[in-house]
Parts: C-alpha cells; sequence; structure tokens
C-alpha cells in the first residue's frame, strides 16, 4: 500500500498552485493520474520518486517510511524501489542499450536482469546500438527495461507513449500490461488518452488545480455509471449530418471511421471534437460522451 498525504505550492501558467493530495494506491494497481497541463501529476510523480520534495506531508510505501517533514525523513531516490519512465526517455546516448540498463544496476554481479529483461522487451538483437540509432518505440523499451533493472516496487510512467504512432502506441501498451502483470508492480501512469487508460488501468485517479476531483474505474470516472455491452470503443467525432429525424455522425476509432446514428437528443449533447464511447448492447449501438 502506498499511502501519500502532501502538500507543495506550485507556480503554474495560471499562477500559485496549491497541491494537497491525500490518497491510498493498493499494491499491484495500474493507476492513472488524469487532468489537464499543470493541474500537478508529473510533480506527484517527482515527488514519490524523491526527485522533487513536498513542502509537507507524509509518504509510506508498506511498512517504510520514505517523506515525513515532522520527523525530517527524506530518503533519497536511490534508496526508495522505484523505477522512472520520463516522457523523453533520458537515456544515456553516449552508452550502448545494454550499458544503459547495466548503469541503473544496484549489484554489478546481478548482470542476468538485463539480459532477462533485453529478451522480455525484445531488443536482445539491438543490444550493443546506441539510442541515436534507435525507432522512438525502441528508445522506449529500452527505458522501460532500464526502470525495471532494479526490481522496484513502484513503476512511474510519465507519458511513455505520448509521442509515438498508433500501431506502436497500441504495442506497446500490451507490453507494459504485460510487464505489469509478470513483475508484479504497482505501476503509475500519467496520460492523456482515453483508450490507453481503458485498457490499462483499474483506476483513474483525476487532478484538478493540485486537488483530486474524482477517483474510481475508469469507467465510472469518465462516464458516470457502468456500462455492459458486446464493445466498447473509444473515438472522436468529426463529422454531425442531420439526416430526417437522426443525426449521422462520424467517428474515428483507431485507424478506422465509422458511421453511428444518434438521436436528436443525444446530438444536443454533442460536438465535432468531443471524445466518446461507442459501445453497443443487443446490436444497438449508443454514445456515451466522455467526461474530461
Amino acid at each position: 500500500m502506498i499511502s501519500l498525504n502532501i502538500q507543495k505550492r506550485l507556480v503554474a501558467a495560471e499562477g500559485n498552485l496549491d497541491l494537497k493530495l491525500d490518497l491510498q494506491i493498493r499494491a499491484q494497481d495500474f493507476v492513472t493520474l488524469f487532468g489537464k497541463s499543470g493541474a500537478g501529476k508529473t510533480t506527484t510523480l517527482r515527488i514519490l520518486a524523491g526527485l522533487a520534495d513536498p513542502d509537507a506531508g507524509l509518504i509510506r510505501v508498506g511498512e517504510e517510511t520514505w517523506f515525513d517533514s515532522r520527523e525530517g525523513i527524506n530518503l533519497p531516490p536511490q534508496k526508495r524501489r522505484i523505477g522512472f519512465v520520463f516522457q523523453d526517455y533520458a537515456l544515456f546516448p553516449n552508452m550502448t542499450v545494454r550499458k544503459n540498463l547495466e548503469y541503473a544496476l544496484e549489484n554489478r554481479t546481478e548482470r542476468g536482469i538485463v539480459e532477462e529483461l533485453l529478451e522480455i522487451v525484445g531488443l536482445k538483437n539491438l543490444a550493443n546500438r546506441k539510442p541515436g540509432t534507435l525507432s522512438g518505440g525502441q528508445q522506449q523499451r529500452v527505458a522501460l527495461a532500464r526502470a525495471l533493472v532494479r526490481r522496484p516496487k513502484i513503476l512511474l510512467l510519465d507519458e511513455p507513449l505520448s509521442a509515438l504512432d498508433l500501431e506502436m502506441r497500441l504495442k506497446l501498451q500490451d507490453e507494459l500490461l504485460n510487464i505489469h502483470k509478470q513483475f508484479k508492480i504497482t505501476t503509475i501512469l500519467v496520460s492523456h488518452h482515453f483508450g490507453e487508460i481503458f485498457k490499462l488501468s483499474n483506476r483513474v485517479i483525476v487532478i484538478e488545480r493540485g486537488k483530486i476531483a474524482r477517483s474510481g474505474p475508469p469507467s465510472e470516472v469518465f462516464i458516470g455509471k457502468k456500462l455492459s455491452g458486446k464493445f466498447k470503443f473509444e473515438g472522436e467525432i468529426l463529422e454531425m449530418e442531420k439526416s430526417e429525424v437522426v443525426y449521422i455522425l462520424t467517428i474515428s476509432i483507431g485507424n478506422n471511421l465509422v458511421k453511428v446514428i444518434a438521436t436528436e437528443a443525444e446530438a444536443q449533447q454533442l460536438k465535432i471534437g468531443d471524445r466518446v464511447i461507442v459501445a453497443s448492447k443487443a446490436f444497438n449501438p449508443v454514445l456515451i460522451p466522455l467526461k474530461n
């Protein structure tokens, strides 16, 4: 269990922002922090990792205290069992893939974990290449493997897939989910991508202006009610056209375009550019707006 109760004054684009969070995350959960840019999501990851200090508060992981402002406890990053994958990957350009992973080892005699991770992320044949010669997806895999080298208790992911194309993004989402389950890690992701959140997370925490606005399973947080159906896809409305008594909506889902019929009442709640869930129950497609 992660218990985090912190306060920190931040300087945001809209002025000063007080980050005040009180949350608990169960071991082996896959949690997403969601919210607008500047809400405090990345700062929360950095505080948990020990890369930024709260002004006050308490952080406990299991039976271990990582930060306690009253007791003067503040474990340095290297003593926190954290793996961190940054948005820009933060790889050492002058080192090979293997050397990037070995650099993160606590014990130089445990080189077996490096070979194991190279195999898991499919980079065995690229182990002697340098990051600059790799694709974005391959660099992301190196960063992920390096984050796992120290067998962390917690894996922190700061929008690691945001720069990738859709096909690679979907592939690496599968890899992330497999690694999360295989290593039995508590994973905390920052993401703005609804499809990614629904696919990966069992819980989402919405942060607005430094405070928790909503928390729960993605379907409840974004849709507002439990949804059952034969299929569920996230998409974006590209076009709305009235046809007699109904509206025909063109929706982008992945690389595909689909046409969905909406009633006038449904159409009045929607506009071009909205993100929606397209679901079907007994072959009757329905549209549910996603809450931002």
